[in-house]
C-alpha cells in the first residue's frame, strides 16, 4: 500500500486540517500518517484560536516517521509559524521526499489567520520544493501581491507563481461565482477542470482546500499523473460535498 504524509494543523470539527487529510488518504486507499503543526479550538463554523507546536517538536515528528517509513507523497497544509516553514522545507530536502502538494494555506474559512506574516514571506522556501501548488484565489493574491479576482487573471497567476518555484500550480477557483473552474499550469501549457457548483454553507464548505490537495497528494502516491489526480481530486471535493449535505 502507498503511504502519504500530512503536515498540518489539528482541526477538532475533522472538517480540516490532519484529520480531514488521513480520512481522504483512506478513501483513496492509501495509508496516511501525520505530523501536527498547531493546535486549534475551533468548530465548523469558526477557527477562534490556534496554538502552534514549536518547529523542534515538529521536526521530531517527522523525522521519526521518515526513518521508519517510505513516503510516496507528502501533503503541507497550515504550519502557523516562520520556523514551521523553515523547518518542514528542511526536512523534506535532508530526506529527499518527493511528491510535494503544498495548499498555502494563509487564512481560515472564517478569516482567522493560520499562517503569521514571517510565515507568509518565507514561503517561497517550500514552493520550491513543492511537486504542485494549490492556493485558491485569495491565496494566490497574498502570494502575488496583487487581486486575483476573476477566470481571465488566473493564468497570469499561474504562471507567476511557477516563476516562485513549483513544478506545477493549480489555482483554484471555487471562489468564483458560476460554475467552479480550477486551472493548472505545468510550465508550459494550461489545463482546466470545471465542476458543478454545490450550493452549501460554511460548515459543509469547510476544510474543502484541505480535502482537495489531500486527494492531489494520494493520487500522486499511487503514481497517477497529475492531470488524473487533480481530476480526480476534483471528483472527490464534489461527492463529498454532496454527502456533507445530505449528513445536515
Amino acid at each position: 500500500m502507498k503511504r502519504a504524509l500530512t503536515i498540518a494543523g489539528f482541526d477538532p470539527s475533522s472538517r480540516a486540517g490532519v484529520t480531514a487529510d488521513l480520512h481522504t488518504f483512506n478513501a483513496f486507499g492509501v495509508d496516511g500518517v501525520s505530523a501536527v503543526t498547531a493546535l486549534t479550538a475551533q468548530n465548523r463554523r469558526t477557527c477562534y484560536t490556534t496554538e502552534p507546536v514549536p518547529a523542534a517538536f515538529l521536526a521530531k515528528q517527522i523525522r521519526e516517521l521518515v526513518t521508519e517509513l517510505k513516503i510516496d507523497a507528502v501533503k503541507i497544509g497550515m504550519l502557523a509559524t516562520c520556523e514551521n516553514v523553515r523547518t518542514v522545507a528542511s526536512v523534506i530536502k535532508a530526506n529527499k521526499l518527493k511528491n510535494i502538494v503544498l495548499d498555502t494555506v494563509f487564512r481560515s474559512t472564517s478569516g482567522h489567520a493560520l499562517l503569521d506574516k514571517e510565515g507568509i514571506a518565507e514561503i517561497r522556501l517550500l514552493l520550491k520544493l513543492a511537486t504542485v501548488a494549490t492556493p485558491n484565489l485569495t491565496e494566490a493574491s497574498i502570494l502575488l501581491k496583487r487581486k486575483v479576482t476573476a477566470i481571465y487573471d488566473m493564468e497570469d497567476a499561474a504562471k507567476a507563481v511557477y516563476l516562485l518555484g513549483p513544478s506545477n500550480v493549480v489555482i483554484k477557483g471555487g471562489h468564483l461565482p458560476g460554475a467552479p473552474v480550477d486551472v493548472l499550469f505545468d510550465g508550459k501549457k494550461f489545463s482546466y477542470f470545471e465542476s458543478r457548483r454545490i450550493k452549501a454553507d460554511r460548515p459543509v464548505l469547510h476544510g474543502t482546500g484541505c480535502v482537495f490537495s489531500s486527494a492531489l497528494a494520494s493520487g500522486l502516491a499511487k503514481g497517477r499523473n497529475l492531470i488524473t489526480a487533480v481530476k480526480d481530486a476534483k471528483q472527490f471535493v464534489e461527492d463529498t460535498l454532496k454527502q456533507r449535505n445530505a449528513q445536515r
